[in-house]
């Protein structure tokens, strides 16, 4: 048996050098600018305003409202005047809220259920409305294959992550309708900041971290950044470690206040294991005779059992404002990932839930074996021009561009099944010897796409109309097999009426495709799977900035799913179709400067054969600031999670659970000194309960204390 987690496997050189020199000729981009720039006097550069970041999608922002978003339209176009549903995270979120993974950082997130499969060591796991969404980071995809070939994300490095929910292939290419989590790394700042931190925390986590940025000479033509991370710490499951080691380092060159270069690299080892055991239903959700088994148990082989990652990057981030309206970008990045992934995990498929070992004491378990050496090389580029126009009244926010991505995959794998891996007792695991199997190299795979795009944000008067097409051409090459190409053409439109009050109604459709590998009885190849969705919404922001709403209604589809050929039975035609249906409410509000308030709800209605969602889940997050004898620089915050009771397919149902997350803080220019703590009366829960038999805890009790200094 494959690992039941298994995934699937981007520029030629001379392509991406094609562009670089193309968008070279003037001079060098980074961080965007909008509106008109002027030169300033004498070769200095004007300094760079952080505060109001509405008109810069990639500056910091102060609190937990940003009010634009790079990822929506690859534009600056302000969320209120985007007709499609998006949440940005900030850094002050993620700080504020202890987030030690991506998936934390997106626990208070709308449409978006961060625990899909629960405490996961291995990568980054969750669903956006009920499907698997493309992970980017810089608006370049961090990978194709689901998990065995990824690094997880450090959260630090980041200086938002973005959310776009539902299809996103217009502009970013393959993907599933779930859409696009965008993160955004920290980039050099003209305003120095420099800080160092220490975490002590649960499971004897110890961490130390440094953030330094700010102007390299006098002019600010230079700036620079370093964020740095050292962690060694264990985990909730038993002889699974969380250790890290991260360095990221950028500089930004801007000769001039209409050109801009940032070079960023990152430089990360991480050593771990898999915290998902995969157990059964009897003994995870359903009764058995020995109890629950617990949450830290650990099955596998302390000495063969990891999951170590390394990740390598280096890439840029160019812009230039031809004049006050023509701007071209460019981002580029190439990349390895190596990922040392072994894991003896429970079979609780044999007898879906139960124990095909042990039927009557349901105290031994077998495992079977898995295995990978995966190595992931990525070279990829997106590069566009951006106009500002008008035609008579209406204006015009046109982007025309191509991105390109090589990826090659290279992979060993071994496995072994339960008939010959030794028996384990999974309420006193007692570690046998064991003679792990073999690796053997598989075919390396190569991947290859190309897409074009265009689109345009018009405005007359009051009303917004985006339009936007893209053709893309996908290629996968499998070694010692023919290519499989597949093409597809993608649109999206949004229709919106921004009222002068801060509301802004909105209708839109957009649609995705994933390339499905294979071929039919007759050797025709698959075409790719389709997604559309139809969305309508309503978003408000007020005057002052300090408030953001955003409700939305949806309907997606995919067609062309696979299913078993009637006349072939072990072959698959393309016949399938699938609907979902949701709504989704999100607010996020400072009141009086004192107090922040962040709400979500979301409903989800899925047909029956996909993979089993709750229908309803809600959360809330507060922090209160306040003063002691007359002393500023307090803060609480608390938070509550809800998702509703639900099942996958014919497994059993899981339970509703409702998680506590706190802080408390004390900040002064110099200092801060925080604690957090996730899942605060550290309930017992199952995550998740698939059809096929295996069940996953969520994250138990996590308390971080931390001390942060500023100079």
């Amino acid at each position: 048996m494959s690992h039941p987690l298994s995934g699937r496997s981007p520029a030629r050189t001379a392509a991406i050098l094609a562009w670089a020199g193309f968008l070279t000729l003037g001079h060098a981009p980074a961080n965007a600018q909008t509106g008109s720039a002027q030169p300033a006097a004498s070769g200095t550069l004007a300094p760079i305003t952080v505060e109001g970041a509405a008109d810069n999608a990639l500056a910091p922002v102060d609190g937990y409202i940003a009010t634009s978003s790079i990822s929506a339209s690859k534009t600056d176009i302000p969320l209120i005047e985007t007709p499609q549903s998006v949440t940005v995270i900030t850094a002050d979120q993620i700080r504020d809220q202890g987030a030690q993974g991506l998936q934390d950082a997106l626990n208070y997130a709308a449409g978006v259920r961060s625990d899909a499969y629960g405490l996961d060591s291995r990568s980054d796991n969750f669903m956006v409305r009920g499907a698997s969404p493309s992970v980017y980071l810089d608006g370049l995809r961090t990978n194709f294959d689901y998990y065995t070939s990824t690094t997880r994300t450090e959260p630090f490095t980041l200086e938002r992550i973005e959310v776009l929910r539902g299809p996103a292939s217009m502009l970013y290419g393959q993907g599933s309708t779930a859409g696009v989590v965008n993160m955004v790394t920290k980039r050099p700042q003209a305003e120095t900041s420099r800080e160092v931190g220490i975490q002590y925390g649960s499971h004897n986590r110890r961490s130390i971290q440094a953030d330094l940025t700010g102007a390299i000479d006098e002019d600010g033509k230079w700036l620079y950044r370093l964020v740095a991370l050292g962690r060694k710490s264990d985990t909730m499951v038993d002889h699974v470690p969380d250790d890290r080691l991260v360095f990221a380092p950028s500089i930004t060159w801007r000769p001039s206040n209409r050109t801009s270069l940032t070079l960023l690299a990152l430089w990360q080892d991480d050593k771990s294991g898999s915290t998902a055991q995969f157990f059964p239903w009897e003994g995870t959700l359903l009764d058995n005779p020995n109890g629950q088994i617990p949450t830290n148990t650990f099955i596998g082989d302390p000495d063969w059992d990891r999951y170590d990652s390394s990740r390598r990057s280096i890439g840029w981030a160019f812009e230039h404002q031809l004049n006050d309206g023509w701007t071209i970008r460019q981002n580029a990045r190439w990349s390895y990932n190596h990922v040392d992934y072994r894991s003896l995990y429970g079979d609780s498929f044999s007898l879906p839930g139960g124990w095909a070992a042990d039927p009557v004491n349901k105290r031994l378990i077998g495992r079977y074996a898995w295995g990978t050496d995966t190595t992931v090389r990525m070279a990829q580029a997106d590069q566009h021009v951006q106009g500002k126009f008008d035609t008579g009244p209406v204006s015009h926010n046109m982007l025309i561009g191509m991105d390109y991505v090589y990826a090659k995959n290279e992979q060993s794998t071994a496995s072994e099944g339960p008939d010959t891996v030794p028996l384990i007792d999974a309420f006193n695991p007692v570690y046998p010897a064991y003679t792990p199997p073999a690796f053997f190299g598989d075919p390396a795979i190569r991947q290859r796409d190309m897409g074009f795009y265009i689109q345009d944000q018009m405005r007359l008067d009051n009303w917004i109309l985006v339009a936007g097409l893209r053709h893309d051409r996908s290629e996968n090459t499998v070694d010692g097999s023919p290519s499989q190409v597949s093409r597809a053409t993608s649109k999206r439109f949004g229709l919106m009426y921004a009222f002068p009050v801060g509301i802004s109604p909105y209708v839109s459709y957009s649609e995705s495709f994933t390339p499905q590998l294979g071929r039919d009885s007759s050797g025709d190849a698959f075409v790719p799977l389709r997604g559309k969705q139809w969305e309508a919404g309503l978003k408000y922001e007020s005057p002052d900035r300090n408030t953001l709403v955003n409700a939305a209604v949806y309907t997606l589809r995919e067609e062309n799913r696979l299913v078993s050929d009637p006349a072939n039975p072990m072959q698959s035609i393309q016949a399938g179709e699938t609907r979902t249906r949701g709504f989704e409410l999100e607010v996020k509000t400072t009141v009086a400067r004192q107090l922040d308030l962040i709400a979500n709800y979301n409903y989800l209605d899925q047909d029956d054969q996909l993979e089993g969602e709750p229908r309803h889940q809600a959360s809330l997050w507060s922090k209160y600031r306040f003063a002691i004898n007359n002393t500023p620089g307090f803060s609480v915050g608390a938070g509550v999670r809800w998702v509703s009771a639900f099942s996958d397919g014919s497994g059993p149902r899981v339970p509703s659970a409702t998680l506590v997350d706190a802080m408390v803080a004390y900040d002064t220019p110099q200092w801060r000194l925080a604690l957090n703590a996730n899942n605060v009366f550290d309930k017992t829960y199952v995550a998740t309960c698939l059809e096929r038999g295996d069940c996953w805890f969520g994250a138990r009790r996590s308390i971080v204390a931390s001390a942060t200094y500023k100079f």
